[in-house]
């Protein structure tokens, strides 16, 4: 009989070496949730399991070690510890109850990367076409967009800090994509 490892883990592509100013590297294992609400269904609810979603559109409420990015008028993606998921998403299908609401687990889906240092909004804007000054993308904003030729999920979370979402698949593309794009600020 075939075993078939499906642990989730970090894709295999190693923190850039070369020297720069802005730093690209792989952030370990995640719980990533997409919940799907309509207003009708939340009943004026300001958070769902200790998830805010009473944020503006495309923005990032933290609260401890969870957070809920708001991607769409009924969309969030939620994110906890890797070890709490099943937990959350327990706790999260309870305080619903009977009202309808769509929560799956993508986790295994997605990939995250860190981009920070003094250049970093440079760095993304190589490949994303999205205004990144902080007047327009301020701390804590975040949206789905596109970085080069792969969606992505960009969220803001400092001046000089951004996390970059993409698919599994698109992991090692997007990673030298940043790696390379970093290598102007060397």
């Amino acid at each position: 009989m075939l075993e078939v490892n499906v642990a989730r883990r970090t894709p295999a592509v190693a923190p850039m070496k070369a020297a720069s100013h802005v730093r690209v590297e792989p952030i370990g294992p995640e719980g990533r949730l997409s919940f799907r609400a309509k207003e009708s269904a939340l009943a004026g609810q300001s958070e769902v399991a200790g998830f805010r979603v009473d944020g503006a559109m495309n923005s990032r409420t933290v609260s401890g070690d969870r957070a809920a990015l708001r991607l769409g008028p009924d969309e969030w993606l939620f994110t906890c510890p890797a070890a709490d998921l099943e937990e959350v998403a327990e706790a999260i299908s309870t305080t619903m109850d009977n009202r309808a609401f769509s929560l799956v687990d993508v986790s295994h889906r997605d990939v995250s990367f860190l981009v920070e240092g003094e250049h970093a909004d440079f760095v993304i804007n190589a490949g994303a076409p999205i205004d990144l000054s902080l007047r327009s993308f301020p701390v804590g904003a975040a949206t789905r967009t596109i970085l080069a030729k792969s969606d992505i999920v960009l969220t803001r979370l400092a001046e000089d800090s951004f996390k970059v979402t993409c698919w599994r698949s698109f992991a090692t593309y997007v990673h030298g994509f940043l790696v390379e794009a970093a290598k102007d600020f060397a």
